[in-house]
């Protein structure tokens, strides 16, 4: 991935527990429990660059993979694959997802429900009835040119181009931001997506 400007803003944020000190184990009273001394499990928050670029790739692969699926298993089995995307990449486990795909029209524009992404990928909900399904287009690569990427901590933020191409050959560009939290168990997830048609002067 070319041209990233990178930003590592501020010291990774690692939680440290120190083990008592010398005066707090005399401090202890008599016949009382004594100080623990084994380190307690820690989680580092911090996100890598390398993590950033590599949960950018696993998601143009599920685009391509729920296609594939779609082409070879018809809409039952696309719908299963992204669910599983849905479950795996994406933060709904934390809240709110921003999501504001590229092919939305008001007044359903943003999704913030994992019902409402389901539907954009694969469409077949009544409750969102624009969506045919975007990740059903027959999709064979996406390429991701970052613009730049933004780390600080446990939180992640990318801007640039993704085009995809699809099995004709044709290729879509579009502008696209992505934020990335890791979860309590460390896994990088998607909480902020969105994606746009470039500009067109007149």
């Amino acid at each position: 991935m070319k041209h990233a400007l990178i930003s590592l803003a501020g010291a990774a944020f690692v939680a440290l527990a120190a083990a008592p000190n010398a005066s707090a184990q005399a401090s202890a009273p008599a016949g009382g429990s004594a100080p623990q001394t084994a380190a307690a499990p820690l989680f580092n928050g911090s996100i890598s660059l390398a993590e950033v670029l590599a949960a950018q790739r696993a998601w143009g692969d599920a685009l391509v993979r729920i296609s594939a699926d779609f082409e070879q298993g018809g809409i039952t089995r696309a719908r299963a694959t992204a669910n599983r995307v849905l479950d795996t990449a994406y933060g709904y486990n934390l809240g709110p997802v921003l999501f504001k795909p590229t092919l939305t029209v008001a007044p359903q524009t943003f999704r913030t429900t994992r019902e409402g992404a389901l539907a954009y990928f694969v469409g077949g909900d009544k409750a969102f009835p624009s969506d045919s399904g975007f990740a059903l287009k027959g999709w064979t690569r996406v390429d991701i040119e970052n613009a730049a990427v933004h780390i600080n901590g446990e939180v992640a933020m990318t801007t640039g181009n993704v085009t995809l191409t699809d099995k004709k050959g044709q290729r879509t560009t579009v502008d696209k931001t992505w934020a990335f939290k890791k979860d309590d168990a460390g896994q990088l997830r998607i909480v902020l997506h969105h994606s746009s048609l470039p500009h067109r002067a007149n």
